[in-house]
């Protein structure tokens, strides 16, 4: 049975293997365009951007029999997507277990961040994606419940990151 509990500092480490782990999965199946190919646990910009969602306190794990297979973020927007015109809860980020894929993680974590969104009176969550490649993560919240509603994107390394803000009303 999942649970989930909030976390801090000590989760960063976790947190992290599971982005190299999802990154790795993303790189053997070419999908390098999403998250590069170097392991996000060695990247300084990455490790302080967890350690700050830790801050934050919107950190939060999925565990299954004591052990970590997902994790959720959330609280602000990020600051390179088109700020929200009402209050909202935003998912700053969401990774899973690939050894746990299909056993509906990523979708118990949104409902978790539902849940938190409706604690704190808020009537609206957003979440960003890649929008490259085939379009499966757009595809994977829109089944989530999620609508598209602006495209944007990152300059990174001499071109650019494609991405989407989806939105869910509760």
């Amino acid at each position: 049975m999942i649970r989930f509990r909030q976390a801090g500092h000590s989760a960063v480490p976790d947190v992290l293997a599971l982005l190299d782990g999802a990154t790795a999965w993303l790189v053997a199946r070419g999908r390098s365009d999403q998250w590069g190919t170097e392991p996000h646990s060695a990247n300084p910009r990455r490790i302080e951007q967890i350690t700050g969602f830790a801050d934050d306190g919107g950190l939060w794990l999925a565990e299954d029999d004591g052990r970590v297979v997902g994790a959720l973020a959330v609280g602000t927007a990020m600051p390179y997507v088109p700020p929200a015109t009402e209050p909202e809860l935003y998912v700053r980020l969401l990774v899973t277990d690939r050894a746990s894929s299909g056993q509906g993680i990523g979708a118990a974590l949104l409902d978790h961040a539902r849940s938190l969104a409706r604690a704190a009176g808020v009537g609206m969550l957003r979440v960003d994606c890649f929008a490259g490649g085939d379009g499966a993560l757009i595809r994977y919240y829109e089944q989530q419940g999620f609508t598209r509603d602006v495209a944007f994107a990152v300059p990174v390394n001499g071109s650019e990151w494609p991405g989407q803000v989806l939105v869910q009303r509760l």
